[in-house]
């Protein structure tokens, strides 16, 4: 998928005091950032923030943070957060391979993964944000106990999330292939592309996963 160029994105990006420019400066002191001892917890590839947003905004006993690669949809998210102006939020522009710059070992509590890119050639499926490369990554930054929960349309996607989560050893704490029609759609906030494919008739599938306790 092409994305349109938004002309001075990355200008109100780094004009936002929600905007985290030089994220790697902060890796292990996110909770003084913050000001206050709560949960750490991360979206990967947030889009224009509808889900976080909402998040954050329901849940203030915890902190997140956002993350985007690509500055014309991070923007948005920018602006969104400018108007709510939540305390509890804040946003980085990078590439998700480049976490454990940015996060030190178990600072994260949670990580949401929301509708991420399938990538769907074989050549392509270490970049895909569940693979066993990723899903490495996450262990190292996840507090003990912490989680990854994952939603997607993509039927293909979810099958290699499950073998994936299997093949690294960690615990699936559960699973649904049709979201909305599931225990664990109970309190569920959507993101943009979950109400487009769920207006579409496509079933959601979601997993919740953390890795296995260290010996």
């Amino acid at each position: 998928m092409r994305l349109k160029n938004v002309p001075g994105s990355r200008e109100a990006i780094a004009a936002s005091q929600y905007a985290v420019l030089y994220p790697e400066q902060q890796r292990g002191n996110w909770k003084e950032l913050f000001g206050s001892d709560h949960p750490i917890r991360i979206e990967i590839g947030m889009g224009k923030g509808k889900f976080l947003t909402e998040l954050a905004a329901a849940h203030p006993e915890n902190h997140y943070v956002g993350i985007e690669k690509y500055s014309s949809v991070l923007v948005r998210a920018v602006q969104k957060q400018e108007e709510l102006r939540l305390p509890n939020l804040r946003l980085i522009r990078m590439d998700a391979e480049a976490l454990e710059e940015v996060f030190a070992p178990g600072e994260v509590d949670r990580i949401y993964l929301n509708f991420s890119d399938p990538w769907p050639k074989d050549r392509h499926a270490k970049r895909r944000l569940t693979s066993p490369a990723f899903l490495a990554r996450y262990q190292r930054i996840l507090a003990p106990g912490g989680t990854v929960e994952f939603k997607t349309d993509n039927q293909g996607l979810f099958s290699f999330s499950l073998e994936a989560v299997e093949e690294c050893g960690w615990e699936l704490l559960a699973s649904t292939r049709d979201l909305h029609h599931s225990q664990l759609g109970q309190g569920n906030i959507l993101t943009e592309y979950e109400e487009r494919f769920s207006q579409q008739g496509n079933p959601i599938c979601k997993l919740i996963a953390r890795p296995p306790a260290e010996a």
